[in-house]
């Protein structure tokens, strides 16, 4: 196996978890040349890697398939050995399927799989009704050809991103990322001040996001009275928000991206889980890890595999039945 490639172009924490399958094929094929195929923007995460030999990206918002042929064109080029295809959507099984590569493996719910050498079954749990995390349901792909144990995901930020965060490390400090793209796996803004009000002033508090996440940071640093509250959104990358994480006493998250970067640099993370459950398969991976959700059961949740744009019953109790004392117990319990 001397050329491979895995595929996952969807969104940043997929890929992210993603990482377990490269690390998995590093591990049982060390001479490898191992190429990685994501969506335009998530390319960054992959900066100094030091087990991969190239980065394709697709250009899924301009000239969409255009750019697919292109990279299909280019894949027929390379001669893989293997292609793992860790979607279950029709452009990648595309890909896939007229890669020319020796050996095609993907789940059978992709519309190609037909096609595929392999066609692997996307399962939630196991015979035993054992919830399976994403990381285990991805190694189903690989598992013939390494073994049955699935490797957790891995980021590696560099020297220059651990140096551009030093300046933020000069006290305890725990970071919080209050966004989410969906509504229903967002932790309410006044839920969040609310309970940065009650951390120790000892502590700085980090703020992280994206750009698109400025605006709610901002709004939340400016409605709390913590004697240290700092918005980072939008001025860290992806590898500099990890390696701040990874120095944090505490790292705050929703169900989203930021909880899969903690886990890449087994960093200590409080996950606050809202209409979401652990039990889909994507929950925290780091060594210190504690999740957060309503304490009494919910009729109503889960109230679907991804969030929504609204809570379906107008209520949010999934949410706003969350209390302080239950954020700040993994703080006493640790600090």
């Amino acid at each position: 196996m001397q050329r491979i490639l895995i595929i996952q172009t969807a969104f940043i924490g997929d890929v992210v978890l993603a990482t377990g399958v490269l690390e998995k094929l590093h591990n049982a094929y060390p001479s490898a040349r191992i190429d990685f195929l994501v969506r335009k923007g998530n390319e960054s995460l992959f900066s100094h890697h030091p087990f991969l030999n190239n980065v394709l990206v697709w250009q899924k918002k301009d000239s969409k398939y255009k750019h697919l042929l292109g990279l299909l064109r280019t894949i027929r080029k390379t001669k893989y050995d293997a292609v793992i295809n860790l979607q279950r959507f029709a452009a990648t099984g595309f890909l896939t399927a007229f890669s020319r590569a020796k050996l095609k493996i993907g789940f059978d719910k992709n519309p190609f799989s037909f096609l595929f050498s392999q066609k692997i079954k996307h399962i939630f749990s196991d015979e035993g009704g054992t919830v399976l995390h994403e990381i285990e349901r991805n190694h189903l792909l690989i598992e013939s050809l390494t073994d049955k144990e699935a490797f957790k995901p891995k980021l590696y930020p560099s020297e220059e991103d651990f140096a551009s965060v030093k300046k933020y490390q000069a006290i305890p400090y725990i970071c919080i990322a209050p966004a989410s793209v969906w509504f229903t796996k967002q932790f309410p803004m006044d839920k969040w001040v609310s309970f940065i009000e009650k951390i120790p002033s000892k502590f700085t508090i980090y703020l992280l996001g994206g750009p698109s996440d400025h605006s709610l940071c901002e709004k939340i640093a400016a409605a709390n009275k913590h004697l240290s509250i700092v918005s980072l959104a939008g001025k860290l990358n992806f590898l500099e928000s990890a390696a701040l994480q990874k120095g944090a006493l505490m790292n705050y998250v929703n169900d989203s991206a930021p909880m899969h970067f903690a886990s890449s640099v087994n960093a200590p993370v409080t996950a606050v889980y809202c209409s979401t459950t652990q039990n889909f398969g994507y929950g925290p991976l780091s060594d210190k890890r504690f999740v957060v959700e309503v304490s009494s059961p919910l009729s109503c949740r889960p109230c679907g595999l991804h969030g929504k744009k609204a809570c379906p019953l107008n209520h949010f109790n999934c949410a706003n039945l969350i209390t302080n004392e239950q954020l700040l117990l993994p703080i006493k319990e640790y600090h």
